[in-house]
């Protein structure tokens, strides 16, 4: 263990185990995500799992290097083996992402991601994001929408067209609800009704619901607590994260939230609003709990 080093070395060395283990495994990847490029879409059902356990493997060694690392105590609870999921969290830091593959690895599949537009271009990774059918989305501004409200669409035939390659192989399909990590700032400027959380977005969830649903097993409902505060990234590589606080549920989903128009039904919109507003009030209560309740709330009997 190499937790006795100072915080900037063990920073420093988890960085470059970080990106050594991504390069690595990128390089096994890119044979079978060159080939996917090749071959015609319905020809990849041999090649999509060897990439997602390659991916995975990526996923566990980060969490080796985690535990050599840090000495974060880890404190999670709640998680159930399965097949296809839809997983939504709260959004705190970059270090959310490393906390969910790390919690969930093995549990659960390889969690995907919804990615924007840019960073398909990204040297390397990119091309491997693409070959896992991570969806790549446009991001407009409000000002580009209300000068061309199709622009909404394109956004939305990209959900789909993803939610349609997850059903090929089993998925962890994941999304931050809020769009965006919480701040104050941004907590004050929405007038968020919650006292931990931004105000949640239903459309990416719905879409999902409305194309997959009935392949889901459950909704896994993650709420991330850092008792003494979210972390930066580098914060995170370095080991200044003295606890880590997971719980997760498994929801059963609601038949009558798959398939129905959330864009052209108004009760049916009006229906998944409340069914994640009530979430959210949930969630919000939780992180309440354990930031409040000391230490019963976050060892519960």
């Amino acid at each position: 263990m190499l937790r006795f080093l100072p915080p900037a070395v063990r920073g420093a060395i988890a960085l470059l185990l970080l990106v050594a283990n991504t390069l690595f495994w990128c390089a096994l990847l890119f044979p079978p995500a060159l080939l996917k490029l090749a071959l015609p879409p319905d020809g990849c059902g041999h090649v999509d799992p060897l990439l997602n356990a390659l991916a995975a493997r990526w996923v566990r060694c980060n969490g080796a290097w985690m535990r050599l690392m840090q000495p974060t105590v880890w404190d999670m609870q709640g998680l159930r083996p399965g097949c296809w999921y839809l997983v939504n969290c709260n959004h705190q830091s970059w270090a959310d992402i490393f906390v969910l593959q790390r919690a969930l690895d093995g549990h659960i599949p390889l969690l995907k991601f919804f990615l924007k537009q840019q960073l398909l271009y990204v040297p390397v990774i990119g091309l491997v994001w693409w070959a896992l059918d991570f969806p790549f989305m446009k991001r407009h501004s409000r000002a580009a929408l209300r000068r061309n409200p199709m622009l909404r669409d394109e956004d939305r035939a990209t959900t789909r067209r993803a939610c349609a390659k997850f059903a090929r192989v089993p998925t962890s399909v994941m999304n931050f609800a809020e769009g965006t990590r919480f701040t104050p700032a941004k907590h004050a400027a929405q007038a968020s009704p919650y006292r931990h959380l931004l105000k949640p977005k239903a459309g990416a969830l719905a879409l999902a619901f409305g194309v997959l649903g009935s392949r889901f097993e459950a909704l896994v409902d993650a709420t991330i607590v850092y008792p003494a505060g979210a972390p930066t990234f580098w914060q995170f590589l370095c080991g200044r994260v003295p606890r880590i606080v997971l719980r997760v549920r498994a929801l059963p989903i609601d038949a009558a939230l798959c398939g129905g128009d959330y864009e052209g039904d108004q009760a049916f919109r009006t229906r998944f609003h409340r069914w994640l507003a009530q979430i959210w009030e949930d969630k919000d209560q939780q992180i309440d709990a354990l930031v409040r309740g000391g230490e019963d709330a976050l060892h519960p009997a």
